[in-house]
């Protein structure tokens, strides 16, 4: 049922009950149920999100990812920009209603803010026509409220989508919020209506643009089409606001399509982006075990014409000029990313033979026989990114406080059960010590404590990771 509430002077929510769940109890639910299976990934000052706005059914599993990353953190405002999907109109809308009502409860809005933002600039206005019944705003509040503490919205349309009033109204929301700590989300989903190959090789362009922190570069892609994006503009104005704010690291943190989530391909499928811009240490992962970037090049080489020979069904191509180096015997772990997220991942912890050989055999494992993932194939090879982790001997740990985070990855033994995750893992979900000895034992199947049992063995190594 909708949340009407505009004689109070409170927006409501015309969407609640049909793109989002209507009661309290079912939306908390599903919340949760989102927020549980996704993963902070990005740590730092977080400045800016991208999260996408279609139904909780499609795009939820994705935003979460999003909120994930900011979740029981504390701002004085939070700014949601959304582009106009049924009224139109030039320049930008600020709302200036009092606050917006959802099924988990009422929302305030900071007027003194969104009256300062509308004064910067004459493209910038209040068109209350812009705000009746947009969804892609409604749809990150409640989000919002079940991650954060206390904080206020200014909740911003676009009807424009050229550079210009990205950079005016990124400038607007800078001189209005100096001295203020807010978090800017920038609401889009990406390509409409494609097959899952098209759509992932549009949204992969965009997600580039992100990546590379260049919005200048998306509004190329998007201005000539070879992207698509329809909060475009509301991504690159967080994108710019960041930046001004001190945000110097972009990173994606999940991407998936309507497809992927529910298994339906055959009317076209929508893509689904979470991001985040944020500034903060840059945490060296693993160490230096004298390896040239020329030599790290070469068995990148080596992993990607193997993969692609194991997919193609040829012979494994015959690989020449070796440096010594490469042929020393070291534990390695290759890893395959596609647009972001895991593809595979198989490794050899043991040095027993020449690195070369064991990345060439790697490679072809980690494309072929995770048995998490389906096989690559053809399709995806130009979309795949190559992680090598080589590693350093084990050495059993004796004591807690000699793991190191950002150096150390772990192997936890017992019995029957093993589990192992490289250094880079701890890294980029941010955990502690103990959390990353549980999540160890996780990957083992044995229970998060079992590291603390006298029958667990416990091993650490560290790794060159390129």
């Amino acid at each position: 049922m909708a949340q009407n509430c505009e004689s109070k002077g409170y927006r409501g929510s015309p969407h609640t009950g049909t793109w989002y769940p209507g009661t309290e109890k079912e939306l908390n639910a599903k919340l949760e149920e989102y927020l549980g299976n996704a993963r902070s990934k990005a740590h730092g000052e977080i400045l800016a999100l991208i999260s996408p706005h279609a139904g909780y059914m499609y795009s939820g599993p994705v935003a979460a990812f999003a909120y994930k990353t900011v979740e029981h953190e504390e701002f004085d405002d939070v700014i949601v920009i959304g582009p106009s999907h049924y009224y139109g109109f030039l320049g930008a809308s600020v709302d200036t209603m009092v606050g917006r009502t959802t099924p988990l409860g009422k929302v305030e809005f900071d007027l003194p803010l969104a009256r300062k933002i509308i004064k910067y600039n004459g493209k910038i206005t209040n068109d209350p026509k812009a705000h009746l019944e947009e969804h892609s705003v409604e749809l990150q509040i409640p989000f919002l409220q079940k991650v954060l503490k206390k904080f206020k919205v200014v909740e911003i349309v676009m009807g424009s989508h050229d550079y210009e009033i990205c950079e005016i109204l990124s400038d607007a929301i800078v001189a209005a919020t100096s001295g203020k700590r807010i978090l800017v989300v920038a609401s889009s989903d990406l390509s409409h209506f494609h097959t899952q190959e098209e759509a992932e090789m549009l949204d992969n362009i965009l997600i580039e643009s992100v990546s590379k922190y260049d919005p200048e570069l998306l509004y190329k892609r998007l201005a000539q089409d070879s992207c698509e994006a329809c909060g475009g503009a509301p991504i690159i104005t967080a994108m710019l606001t960041a930046k001004k704010k001190g945000a110097t690291t972009a990173k994606q943190l999940m991407y998936a399509t309507s497809g992927t989530i529910t298994g339906e391909y055959s009317r076209g499928v929508v893509g689904y982006l979470a991001a985040a811009f944020f500034k903060g240490k840059k945490i060296r992962v693993g160490v230096d075990l004298g390896l040239s970037e020329k030599e790290k090049k070469k068995l990148k080489e080596i992993a990607r014409k193997s993969i692609e020979a194991a997919v193609l069904g040829k012979d494994l191509p015959e690989v020449k000029n070796i440096t010594a180096k490469l042929k020393e015997h070291y534990g390695i772990f290759v890893t395959l990313n596609k647009h972001g997220n895991l593809r595979g991942c198989i490794g050899r912890i043991i040095g027993d033979q020449p690195l070369y050989i064991s990345c060439q055999q790697m490679a072809q494992a980690a494309a072929l026989e995770d048995p998490r993932f389906p096989k690559v194939n053809e399709k995806e090879l130009l979309d795949l990114d190559i992680e090598i982790s080589v590693l350093t001997p084990l050495e059993r740990v004796k004591d807690f406080k000699d793991i190191i985070i950002g150096r150390d990855g772990l192997l936890i033994r017992q019995g029957y059960y093993q589990g192992l995750l490289l250094p880079q893992v701890a890294t980029e979900y941010g955990w502690t010590v103990e959390q990353f000895l549980e999540q160890t034992c996780h990957k083992a199947g044995l229970l998060g404590d079992a590291y603390k049992e006298k029958n667990t063995e416990i091993y650490k190594f560290s790794a060159e990771v390129f």
